[in-house]
């Protein structure tokens, strides 16, 4: 089986295709700005494969309602939202077609291929810009009630800030640049640390102590036994010894260090969401 997969983002959309459990030909080109743009490039890279294409799996922005087959909330991409998307791509394509949360995708893909296999409780939380994440409860996706779960960065940190707002090295950047009065990005902010300077590795230790809170809500209520942290800055090491430390203190301090989950790096970056929705199209349609 030969599926073309799809992962839309905000600036562009990725692409590749999914041939013996393997991606291949990855690819992207910029995110239309309309919906008939969008279909329309969709079939040129599906009719530019030589391989017989028998379905299309989409990793998409949004709380995706698969039985109403609609893309419900909001996001950087608004014309996906409030249609029937499912069956308006299935006519245009003429394939069969699987769309899940692009966090929900990521997740899919490091519990069935990732650190999480095996796993029968896992939180996978993403750390980009924004804060986002999935629940898996033995071994499968829980959505919840409104298809909210895993907006892990609308939690609130202690100062009444979200999690997207207090955890993230891109916005903890910006607020240290406030500070000094001079712009750098999330990766400067890091350099600083690594040479020395006292002001970036107090602004850091902030953005993990506020990371580990927001772990540490989840645990006492989910009580996962793995969590994995993804997103760019989960490919810096001691993001997730520091906030593993945290945590562990935290726990401790309430007196349930037992509880104390395992906490990995993700092993998939760039491409987890594409293989993520492969994983997903896999389930719905095998």
């Amino acid at each position: 089986m030969s599926i073309a997969v799809f992962d839309i983002g905000g600036s562009a959309v990725k692409y590749g295709l999914w041939e013996n459990e393997t991606l291949q030909h990855t690819n992207q080109f910029p995110t239309p700005t309309t919906f008939e743009a969008l279909q329309s490039q969709l079939k040129v890279v599906i009719d530019a494969y030589e391989e017989t294409i028998t379905g299309v799996a989409i990793s998409a922005p949004g709380a995706v309602n698969v039985p109403e087959r609609r893309i419900d909330g909001i996001s950087a991409v608004p014309y996906i939202h409030e249609r029937p998307i499912f069956d308006e791509l299935e006519a245009y394509l003429g394939l069969p077609v699987a769309i899940e949360n692009d966090a929900n995708c990521a997740g899919i893909c490091e519990i069935e291929s990732g650190a999480g296999q095996g796993v029968n409780h896992a939180v996978f939380v993403v750390i980009g810009t924004g804060v986002g994440g999935a629940i898996f409860i033995n071994g499968k996706l829980y959505k919840g009630a409104h298809l909210f779960g895993g907006e892990f960065g609308l939690m609130q940190n202690h100062n009444g800030n979200t999690l997207s707002y207090n955890g993230t090295a891109v916005n903890t950047a910006a607020r240290f640049s406030e500070q000094i009065g001079e712009t750098i990005t999330g990766k400067e902010l890091f350099e600083r640390k690594d040479a020395g300077d006292t002001q970036a590795t107090n602004a850091l230790n902030e953005m993990y102590q506020n990371i580990a809170e927001a772990l540490y809500n989840i645990q006492v209520s989910i009580d996962p036994e793995m969590v994995i942290i993804g997103g760019g800055i989960s490919a810096r090491p001691e993001v997730t010894e520091e906030v593993k430390a945290r945590l562990l203190a935290l726990l401790t301090a309430s007196g349930v260090p037992s509880v104390m989950p395992k906490v990995r790096a993700c092993e998939y970056q760039n491409n987890a969401n594409l293989i993520g929705a492969a994983f997903n199209f896999h389930h719905l349609h095998s």
